[in-house]
């Protein structure tokens, strides 16, 4: 017997975090009552998100997903611009979600997956899993600008962690983050006097965009895989 939360994670609908928020809407149902937090249960119960039955799959799948500009990364069928509406089509009972976020107004790299342990281990704030971006800004870049965005930057009551920030371009740098604060590198940006223009995600752990083209999804490599599942392992 497992835990609400990680059926639901389990049956691939979504991370364990965000089941965890639609148990506690009351959209999910455990042969035909209210489901808790602190109900177990097993594949031969009824499990329901929103009238829809989850099954248990042993199959896990991985894709990678270059997210064009204008496409919402939160899970809402009720908003044309939502990732789930670009997500690959696959059978009834395996569906794959997307780990974290991507702001709207920014591109790149996602994974998508129906490994719920892995998505929670990626996103735990205690795992220090790195992330890599291409930022270019509305004006030339100084020293001044790299080693106070390595060194951390404080906005909205929060400091962030240093980080890896290497000039590419007048305009341009790489950043490599371990933390996913809300819309981070912008706000970093911003409290430093500069505005974002571009912002693409280039590097999620081992993963690479690799020639992958806007709007496009392809599975994992094998060996892409291993990485991944060795990071998390190892963390």
């Amino acid at each position: 017997m497992i835990r609400l939360s990680k059926f639901i994670a389990d049956a691939g609908f979504c991370s364990r975090r965000k089941a965890s928020r639609l148990i506690d809407s009351g959209c999910v149902l455990v042969n035909g009552r209210l489901g808790l937090h602190i109900d177990r249960v097993t594949g031969s119960d009824c499990v329901t998100v929103d009238g829809r039955e989850l099954k248990l799959t042993t199959a896990k799948i991985y894709f990678l997903y270059n997210k064009p500009v204008g496409i919402d990364s939160v899970c809402d069928v009720d908003d044309p611009a939502s990732i789930v509406h670009h997500l690959p089509k696959l059978n009834d009972h395996l569906r794959v979600f997307p780990v974290g976020r991507l702001d709207k107004d920014s591109h790149g790299l996602m994974l998508l997956t129906n490994h719920g342990e892995l998505c929670q281990s990626l996103l735990h704030p205690d795992y220090y899993h790195e992330k890599e971006y291409l930022v270019t800004v509305d004006k030339p870049i100084d020293k001044a600008f790299l080693l106070s965005m390595a060194a951390g930057v404080r906005y909205g009551g929060v400091t962030t962690k240093s980080c890896r920030v290497t000039r590419v371009a007048s305009h341009a740098f790489k950043i490599v983050l371990t933390q996913g604060l809300n819309r981070q590198i912008r706000r970093m940006c911003q409290a430093l006097g500069y505005r974002v223009m571009d912002l693409q995600r280039i590097r999620m752990v081992n993963l690479l965009l690799d020639g992958t083209g806007p709007g496009q999804h392809r599975l994992l490599l094998p060996e892409e895989i291993s990485g991944l599942l060795r990071a998390v392992t190892h963390q």
